[in-house]
């Protein structure tokens, strides 16, 4: 089992290291054309590899709460546990996607040529206060412009069934502009892991929270509207997770929840 799930993985890998020199290239073709369609070619990418990944890897998906996208500018803050929700996100997200990331990315051949031709926000991690004040510029700008900016408010991809410092950066952009905030959360970590070179078949699960109101709020009240939300739901939809951590839990401190 372990060998076929090595060469699936492999397969995977090679067409989509293929698939993105090809594509990349492709992308200074359509870089002369109306942003819209630039948008869609590119993020045919994306429709690839998420394709490739439920034909070869055996990952499929399941989206909850659709219906709470809102048909407006909104801020989109997920949990971030694998690679596959940021391919996910710009191809299935009924709006153009501002992705806020370090610049370093776009040093990468190939796939940062790829993402350098969209109208993204590229940050200067060292920087913070500039980083900052560069993402409510330019994102006061693509919101006006209807499109959607998303984040990650850990900051990075965090291995299944843990939880990084919620940063303040989304809510602080959602105050500043008085965008409403959408949370999301994602266990994409548990067929895609972090660092791992191996995909495991299964389902991802993409629950879209209610949208939340920044009216009012102070960004660390929001922040942590949006923690509790993604938290919780991450319970719901990867219960087999945090069960075992309580019960691991459980005996490390010589508890038991036994049935009196």
């Amino acid at each position: 089992m372990r060998f076929t799930l090595i060469l699936r993985s492999l397969l995977f890998f090679t067409l989509m290291t293929v698939a993105t020199v090809i594509w990349a290239l492709a992308c200074f073709l359509f870089a002369p054309l109306p942003y819209a369609k630039r948008y869609y070619w590119t993020s045919r990418w994306n429709v690839f590899v998420i394709w490739m990944a439920k034909v070869i890897c055996g990952i499929q998906y399941r989206i909850k709460g659709v219906e709470n996208l809102p048909d407006q500018p909104v801020i989109l803050l997920s949990k971030h546990q694998s690679a596959w929700e940021t391919i996910f996100y710009l191809m299935y997200m009924p709006r153009p996607l501002v992705y806020v990331f370090k610049k370093e990315l776009t040093y990468i051949p190939f796939f940062g040529w790829g993402i350098a031709l969209l109208r993204m926000i590229p940050i200067d991690r060292k920087n913070s206060r500039d980083a900052f004040a560069q993402v409510v510029e330019h994102g006061r700008k693509r919101l006006a412009d209807g499109q959607w900016v998303i984040m990650f408010p850990e900051g990075t991809r965090i291995p299944v069934g843990e939880k990084g410092k919620y940063k303040h950066g989304g809510a602080r952009l959602a105050v500043e502009t008085n965008t409403v905030v959408v949370p999301i959360a994602v266990n994409a970590g548990e067929c895609w892991p972090k660092n791992s070179f191996v995909k495991r078949p299964g389902v991802i699960t993409v629950s879209i929270g209610p949208p939340i109101s920044p009216e009012g709020l102070e960004p660390a009240d929001l922040t942590l509207l949006v923690e509790n939300w993604i938290e919780s739901e991450m319970r719901v939809i990867s219960p087999a997770v945090y069960r075992n951590q309580t019960a691991h839990a459980g005996k490390r401190t010589g508890r038991t929840n036994k049935v009196r």
